[in-house]
């Protein structure tokens, strides 16, 4: 007989993008190893991917996020078996509400093109290197504003 076959792990994460008026992108340093990743955890049991990727992208940035769509998956075998990492973008709102969990070495607010140089591992550095324009592009499209509405200044017949 071959090798049992492992579940795989099952995490999730986030593209985080600031608010400011250039677009950064948030990456945090792994105490364990130094590597540095995109904000992203394990799923808690019964937890949903997007709400265990909120989660972990406000713990690791120490930010309140908003999470929009879906970006995509990763797949990959790490130390413990295989890992699966779902994705979605996320916008860090205001400044950071706490301090990162205590697995979090460091974190940065990089550019683009820096945060991608930045990351460890060559997975991520892929996904972010071919998701990430249309991520800051997303960003930093401006909803439409409503044109308001006519209100009549007659007066009141009576």
């Amino acid at each position: 007989m071959g090798k049992l076959t492992r579940m795989p792990v099952l995490a999730a994460g986030g593209i985080v993008i600031s608010n400011g008026r250039k677009p950064l992108i948030a990456v945090v340093q792994r105490r364990r190893d130094n590597a540095w990743v995109l904000p992203k955890g394990k799923l808690k049991p019964n937890e949903r991917p997007v709400a265990a990727a909120r989660r972990e992208a406000t713990e690791e940035t120490g930010c309140d996020v908003r999470v929009h769509e879906f970006l995509g998956v990763i797949s990959y075998v790490g130390g413990s078996g295989p890992k699966i990492a779902h994705f979605w973008r996320m916008q860090a709102i205001g400044e950071p509400i706490g301090k990162p969990t205590a697995d979090i070495k460091a974190i940065e607010w990089l550019p683009l093109a820096a945060a991608i140089d930045r990351l460890s591992l060559s997975h991520e550095q892929f996904f972010l290197h071919h998701i990430g324009r249309h991520a800051v592009r997303r960003t930093l499209k401006r909803t439409p504003i409503r044109p308001p509405v006519k209100v009549s200044a007659q007066p009141l017949a009576g």
